[in-house]
């Protein structure tokens, strides 16, 4: 049997012989035994399968991931990533980092609005829908609807509203009506306007007009009627010219005069209108007399004495100035007068003057006018 030696110092301790050959094969073996438990220790560190982000997909679906393992989030048609990691690695310690990944729905763009009329619309994200409609007196060309889609953009082609249009209006037979549109084209729309005319000397009974409506309709379609006039009476202190007795009809018309020195005051033309009657006649308005006998007055920027140059007064409408006397500034100034269908009112301020008074004080006409002080 081998014996053993010890060799002590202070640096270690060797062994001889048979034993310390037993020794280095358990050294090993504990080495081997160390190091596959490492081993075993690390290959249990997996990650799980990673967390579901909404509207996203993962490139790579597993249960299990080892370490340093890399997955990558995609976010679905119509659907964008914000500022947020897509790509993650599968770390040491069998956890996924933090993930701050969202998929946010496209947004499309605002349609604007449409011209005679209206977009219904909650919002403009992936999914959400338009809905379109027109104002009264239009109608929708194109789809009712439209959807964002996952491009970013409306689906379809934008509708237009465009206006209603009205067939030709029925007329009566013979051809006694007419129509003539007051826009150009041969087409009516919506809103437009026709006028209508009768053959002379028939009457247009109704409206002159008629309006394109929103159900494609005319407002009102007129008639034509024979219409008559009674022979006109004449008027006060005038006379009708060339009248001859006898029914007149529709849209004939007679012309007055007024005596001399009266004044003609309206329409010197009377027409037979469609109602049968005549239209508003005109009146002639009397002349004034100046209700005093001796005085100048100042008529057509003139000085003239009434006694003489103004003794058959002045006609309707005309205006005379009277003059009035300022005492305290011994000047004059004149009030002008009109004549209203014979009524002349003097001024309060004018004082008609005796005999005795022309002959001894200033007559107002000959005083030094009061705007020249």
């Amino acid at each position: 049997m081998d014996a053993f030696i010890f060799k002590g110092g202070t640096t270690g301790l060797r062994v001889t012989g048979e034993a310390g050959g037993l020794a280095a094969m358990y050294s090993l073996a504990l080495l081997l035994c160390a190091a596959a438990l490492t081993h075993s220790a690390l290959g249990a560190k997996v990650c799980p399968k990673p967390p579901e982000v909404l509207f996203a997909t993962i490139d790579v679906v597993k249960n299990e991931y080892n370490v340093g393992e890399e997955i990558e989030y995609t976010c679905r048609p119509g659907f964008v990533p914000n500022n947020g990691q897509r790509k993650y690695i599968c770390q040491p310690n069998g956890r996924w980092p933090l993930n701050t990944l969202l998929c946010l729905p496209k947004r499309c763009p605002n349609p604007g609005p449409l011209q005679h009329g209206t977009v219904d619309s909650r919002d403009f994200h992936y999914r959400s829908s338009l809905s379109f409609s027109c104002d009264p007196g239009y109608t929708l060309v194109g789809s009712r609807t439209s959807q964002c889609m996952s491009d970013g953009k409306w689906s379809g082609i934008p509708p237009q509203c465009q206006p209603v249009t009205c067939a030709p209006p029925s007329l009566p037979e013979f051809g006694v009506l007419s129509y003539r549109l007051l826009k150009p084209g041969n087409v009516s729309y919506f809103m437009d306007t026709i006028a209508f005319e009768c053959v002379p000397p028939l009457a247009l009974i109704g409206n002159e007009t008629a309006t394109c409506q929103a159900d494609g309709t005319w407002s009102s379609i007129p008639e034509c009627r024979a219409v008559t006039c009674p022979a006109p009476t004449g008027i006060e202190n005038g006379f009708l010219n060339f009248a001859v007795r006898r029914t007149y009809h529709y849209n004939e018309s007679v012309s007055f005069s007024c005596q001399s020195r009266y004044v003609l005051e309206g329409p010197k033309h009377s027409r037979c209108e469609k109602t049968g009657n005549w239209s508003t006649k005109p009146s002639c308005k009397e002349p004034c007399k100046i209700p005093v006998k001796k005085a100048v007055v100042l008529y057509e920027g003139e000085k003239k004495r009434v006694q003489s140059d103004l003794k058959e007064g002045i006609m309707h409408g005309e205006t005379i100035s009277f003059y009035c006397k300022n005492k305290e500034k011994s000047c004059a100034y004149t009030v002008p007068v009109q004549c209203v269908d014979g009524n002349l009112t003097l001024p309060f301020c004018f004082k008609e003057r005796g005999f005795f008074s022309s002959l001894v004080k200033t007559d107002p006409s000959d005083m030094k006018p009061c705007e020249d002080l």
